[in-house]
């Protein structure tokens, strides 16, 4: 009677022995090595490429949208501003939202794994060392469109051109299609900024004693806007 035990122990050994085996089977991939959920990837560089690359560039640079490997512009904007931008997007532009309580498909956790990414990997504290940074939000300083008509004429025409259309070394900005694609953050950011993968100076220009003022960067930034025309085929509400 005893054997009979002893053999029911020996087949249940057998069986747990080749379920164990399974994952071992020649061809079945290891957990390891198993495709991640994409709600599990944390990797900035993959986060990175599959959502912010295609208008940013494949190395925060070149892209259609203004550079992120900028350290002026990581120095610049406020980080709960640069993840609510990841997050809920901007309204009226070609930025999305991306969080997945706005309709995208990163999880808070992804979206701070981003924001880290960006300025652990681009951002540079030296870069503006010892300098005062102009205010970062549009609507902290009111700005005079007239005034900064002139400012654009000193500080901007000799690339952009003397009406915005284009010059020898920058391209429009007064065209009404880019104004209808812009936040007037974005203006105000790009007047600060810069775009350095374009050659386009930050507000302190070309030259030493050629900074713009907060005053004069909220002027030229009004008068950007006040260029704003009606795009044809786009309705009014999408004009930021």
């Amino acid at each position: 009677m005893r054997a009979w035990p002893r053999a029911l122990a020996g087949i249940a050994l057998a069986a747990g022995l080749a379920l164990a085996g399974c994952d071992a089977m020649p061809g079945k991939p290891r957990l390891a090595d198993r495709e991640r959920l994409p709600t599990e990837i944390m990797d900035f560089g993959t986060l990175y490429a599959r959502n912010c690359a295609g208008c940013h560039g494949a190395d925060g640079t070149l892209g259609p949208s203004r550079p992120l490997n900028d350290p002026v512009y990581l120095a610049l904007v406020p980080r709960e501003r640069l993840r609510q931008v990841i997050a809920t997007g901007v309204p009226g532009t070609a930025q999305p939202a991306l969080a997945i309580s706005a309709g995208g498909t990163l999880t808070d956790a992804q979206i701070d794994a981003l924001v880290r990414g960006l300025v652990e990997t681009w951002g540079r504290p030296d870069a503006v060392k010892n300098v005062a940074l102009p205010a970062y939000d549009a609507k902290a300083e009111g700005g005079d469109a007239e005034r900064g008509k002139a400012v654009y004429a000193a500080a901007c025409a000799s690339c952009h051109g003397p009406d915005g259309r284009g010059g020898p070394k920058g391209g429009a900005v007064t065209d009404p299609s880019y104004l209808s694609l812009v936040s007037d953050q974005y203006l105000r950011t790009t007047v600060i900024a810069g775009r350095t993968d374009l050659g386009m100076p930050d507000w302190r220009g070309d030259a030493a004693g050629q900074a713009l003022s907060g005053a004069q960067i909220s002027d030229v930034v009004a008068w950007l806007v006040a260029e704003r025309r009606p795009v044809p085929g786009l309705p009014p509400s999408r004009t930021p």
